[in-house]
């Protein structure tokens, strides 16, 4: 699997406004604290699950953030592989103090970026969000283990809201871009 901290976007992102300027990087071990505190600030809004710093630590390669020119944290997202064309978006949180300026879109864009990058073709979410994920074009789909993908229930097993969760699973196909051919 690539190396997010080695990704080289095909596609670049679009720009946001010159009035936010903002970086999208990936996340490295001494963003934990920052990360840890934003995903938490969220999932005791009951809008996300609370991720610990040691299940950040082991799967910071998985997550992109988003900071200003000053190094202030605006938001993160992380791409976890699920399967050989199947990733889940997860862990898309925005600062409070940046809500409202397309960030979250931008940063499910980055993941996007990414997942066509390393060729996946299908991308998933859990989330509490249903109408952000749907104008970012995925649909929802059934929740039942029957007709949700294999991988995705298997995760479900480990989670402490399996009998009780209240997320909506999303899904969106990608298309992979095309290769260029010199003619």
């Amino acid at each position: 699997m690539p190396n997010p901290l080695e990704f080289q976007p095909a596609n670049p992102l679009p720009q946001l406004s010159p009035a936010v300027p903002l970086e999208l990087r990936a996340a490295t071990l001494e963003d934990i604290p920052r990360l840890y505190d934003l995903i938490k600030y969220w999932a005791e809004r009951g809008r996300m699950l609370e991720r610990s710093p040691e299940l950040l630590a082991s799967t910071i390669h998985e997550f992109l953030l988003l900071e200003d020119q000053h190094h202030g944290f605006a938001g993160v997202v992380g791409l976890h592989r699920m399967a050989e064309d199947l990733a889940e978006v997860r862990g898309l949180a925005v600062a409070p103090n940046y809500q409202g300026k397309g960030l979250g879109r931008w940063l499910v864009l980055g993941a996007e970026r990414m997942a066509r990058d390393w060729g996946l073709k299908r991308l998933f979410a859990w989330t509490y969000e249903q109408r952000f994920f749907e104008r970012c074009g995925y649909a929802r789909i059934p929740r039942e283990e029957a007709t949700l993908p294999q991988e995705i229930y298997g995760e479900c097993q480990r989670c402490p809201f399996l009998t009780n969760c209240k997320e909506i699973p999303m899904l969106k196909l990608i298309d992979l871009p095309k290769p260029v051919v010199a003619s």
